[in-house]
């Protein structure tokens, strides 16, 4: 990794770092995280049908192998997202794992985990600099999908693009989204931050 590359992840580490303390939140909720009933969120993660589950997108332990045939998070991905993916991860060879910090979510877990950055963040326009909301979110859509360790990030982000893998915004190295395209014409010029995203904006 070059001066630029290593400079650019010192000014990102303090968001990717909240963002994956957020994901790794929601790999414990699944197993017995604090919430009771009330019907909407509350500031202490309430929620009338209880935590989010495996069913909704949680991965617990935090990740999963991207060849996982058993979790939601894995298999309600697009598939064709889902078969860029293993074959990137193959052809990246036996010394880079790929896995999923997070792939498809339920509009529950969206909004729980956009509930959290506002509560860490101070405020809901912080917030979407990282989270999405539910009618918004590529996760809800099976269409985005977190992968981890960097070891494989950095992979993707050299590499990518042949299999039709990009990142989309700056300040989320682990966020990839399939763009065909790419394969002839390189992926798109990155968002800032998914506030910058007309999609999750318009």
């Amino acid at each position: 990794m070059g001066a630029a590359a290593l400079l650019v992840t010192a000014l990102m580490l303090p968001g990717i770092l909240g963002a994956a303390a957020a994901l790794g939140s929601w790999a414990g909720a699944g197993a017995g995280g604090t919430h009771t009933a009330g019907g909407t969120h509350t500031a202490g993660g309430s929620f009338a049908q209880g935590a989010p589950t495996a069913a909704d997108g949680v991965i617990a332990g935090g990740s999963v192998s991207v060849f996982d045939d058993t979790l939601p998070a894995v298999t309600k991905l697009d598939p064709a997202l889902l078969a860029a993916v293993r074959t990137a991860a193959r052809a990246a060879g036996p010394d880079i794992r790929f896995v999923v910090n997070s792939g498809w979510r339920s509009p529950k877990l969206q909004e729980q985990m956009l509930q959290d950055a506002i509560a860490q963040y101070g405020s809901r326009t912080e917030a979407e600099k990282w989270v999405a909301t539910p009618d918004a979110s590529e996760h809800v859509k099976g269409e985005a999908i977190d992968i981890g360790p960097w070891a494989a990030d950095d992979w993707l982000s050299r590499h990518g693009a042949a299999y039709g893998l990009c990142q989309i915004y700056a300040n989320e190295g682990w966020h990839f989204e399939l763009r065909p395209k790419a394969k002839t014409q390189g992926c798109p010029a990155m968002y800032a931050d998914p506030s910058h995203d007309p999609r999750l904006t318009g």
